[in-house]
């Protein structure tokens, strides 16, 4: 057993943030066993007047597009994938530059704070196997997907379908057994797939009973495309759930900004996880999707960067973008959706996408304790209650606040030596 004491805030549910001033958290295995008042009898790690709170969950960032962030934003999606992201992601099949990008994009997660994230990376076997290897050298956890896709790219980024499900197998039975590090059915999107290649993954999620990840509705042309290929589908989700990618197994769909009544419903019935991506959603001119819509509903949220159609790693940052979305979604779109507060913000950056993981993202008791240590004296300067102290990091906070670092339980001092 072993101790942090700090004043801790985090959130258990959206509605409101739960705060234990100048307290202990206890934590043993890993595991969070309970916070208390009395100093408890056992090691103690004493973290003064500085913040603990849970650690970000990005479940939704693309680690091959990491260096085109901040490129190319005069363009919507389709045009920005075909000119930007299509020919940066054919240069992972070199293994040494997979190596060497891959690497600074898990220091960077590291940095910021994102200690678990669900993962594209291309359609390259070994540029994948490396991704993987990494991660598992680095202490973070991750879901990891080898993305799929046969047809509707350039030439140099495209595979058979035979290769693409051959590949997807052998990642899948080399790294199935790992515990923070696991592989996840990656379609790319619709567009991108042929119905054998659909029908060779649903074979493959049936078998493994392994999660899926993918895009929903993040533009109109993206939403219209689909309707072109699938126009006996009655929706962009059922073509997913005809092919068993939409909560039969735990199922994320990354934006979703035009889903339909019966989408919604889809969701909601069968579990599926929406990632909000509203840094991306604003660059790539997308739209603004309705979260407090979903929220209502109980449709399961999280929070991501979608790295590199979103252009920064800073969760912090992605956490004000909801809020500021939200804002316009209330003044220009529905009066009756009120702007995100700050503590549901926040719960989907944590907890909202940590249950993706298990007991990730909250410190409640056998939560994973997956926490950051904040240092805010340089913001202090008034003398405010801690629950201000967070809004003001949140809005405010850069990566130098941050200066510890915990994945159940383990202090990651840096990803590599």
């Amino acid at each position: 057993m072993k101790a942090y004491k700090g004043n801790i805030i985090f959130t258990k549910d959206a509605s409101d943030f739960t705060i234990y001033e100048d307290s202990y958290i206890l934590v043993e295995d890993g595991k969070v066993k309970d916070i208390v008042k009395e100093e408890p009898d056992c090691e103690v790690e004493d973290f003064g007047e500085k913040l603990i709170i849970p650690a970000f969950n990005d479940i939704h960032i693309h680690a091959p597009q990491f260096t085109n962030s901040g490129i190319g934003y005069d363009e919507e999606l389709i045009p920005w994938l075909n000119k930007y992201t299509f020919p940066t992601e054919a240069k992972y099949a070199d293994p040494e530059f997979a190596r060497k990008i891959y690497k600074r994009f898990i220091e960077i997660l590291w940095r910021y704070g994102s200690m678990r994230s669900v993962v594209f990376s291309s359609l390259h076997k070994e540029g994948t196997e490396i991704l993987f290897d990494l991660f598992k050298e680095s202490g973070l956890g991750a879901y990891i997907g080898k993305v799929n896709m046969d047809r509707n790219s350039t030439e140099d980024l495209i595979e058979t379908t035979e290769d693409s499900l051959k590949d997807t197998r052998e990642i899948i039975e080399k790294y199935r057994d790992e515990k923070l590090v696991k592989p996840i059915i990656t379609p790319r999107f619709v567009p991108s797939c042929t119905n054998e290649l659909m029908e060779g993954l649903q074979e493959i999620i049936n078998e493994e009973k392994l999660p899926v990840q993918s895009h929903l509705s993040e533009n109109v042309g993206e939403v219209e495309w689909v309707k072109e290929l699938h126009p006996d589908s009655e929706n962009y989700g059922s073509v997913y759930d005809k092919y068993d990618m939409f909560g039969t197994t735990p199922t994320i769909q990354a934006h979703c900004v035009y889903c339909t009544e019966e989408e919604m419903k889809m969701m909601e019935k069968q579990d599926v996880y929406v990632a909000h991506c509203p840094t991306s959603n604003l660059n790539l001119m997308s739209g603004l999707a309705p979260i407090k819509e979903y929220l209502e509903r109980d449709i399961k949220v999280g929070l991501g960067t979608d790295v590199a159609g979103g252009h920064t790693f800073n969760m912090m940052q992605v956490i004000t973008s909801a809020i500021h979305v939200s804002k316009m979604y209330w003044l220009y779109v529905d009066k009756n959706k009120s702007p995100l507060t700050t503590s549901e913000a926040f719960y989907i950056a944590t907890k909202g996408g940590g249950e993706f993981f298990g007991n990730v993202g909250s410190f409640e008791k056998d939560y994973a304790f997956d926490a950051l240590v904040i240092d805010d004296s340089d913001l202090k300067d008034l003398d405010i209650p801690v629950k201000e102290r967070l809004e003001k990091v949140i809005y405010m906070g850069e990566d130098k606040h941050i200066i510890k670092r915990f994945v159940e339980g383990n202090l990651i001092e840096k990803p590599f030596n």
